[in-house]
């Protein structure tokens, strides 16, 4: 099993920049794939953007394209989100996963606990 916690959530005012990390302890090998979600008041969660363990490709959701950077720290098993220029929308509760590809789509297998952040206007 792997074991996921977020850290780095807070409270930033619009334009304001915030750094999140996930660290990740246990069987971190039998998942190469990880990913940050978001899940606003009164929505569902959804995908923020993901990297791969080994190469550290990124893909990003439309919607923070420009704004989030995912990155990865193999040595310490850990992974950030630095966001940017960030919106009151982008308040939410977000959560780190790890997964691995299954055919066409995406397995995700252990989440965080969730750190909350808060963009004021």
């Amino acid at each position: 099993q792997v074991q996921l916690v977020e850290s780095g959530g807070g409270l930033v005012q619009a334009g304001g920049s915030l750094r999140l990390s996930c660290a990740a302890s246990g069987r971190t090998s039998m998942n190469n794939i990880m990913a940050w979600f978001r899940q606003a008041p009164g929505k569902e969660r959804e995908f923020v953007g993901r990297i791969s363990w080994i190469g550290g490709s990124t893909y990003y959701a439309d919607s923070v394209k420009g704004r989030f950077t995912i990155s990865r720290d193999n040595a310490n098993n850990t992974m950030y989100l630095q966001m940017n220029s960030l919106k009151p929308d982008y308040t939410a509760v977000y959560y780190c996963a790890a997964g691995r590809p299954v055919l066409s789509r995406y397995e995700w297998n252990a989440w965080g606990q969730g750190t909350q952040v808060t963009v004021s206007s």
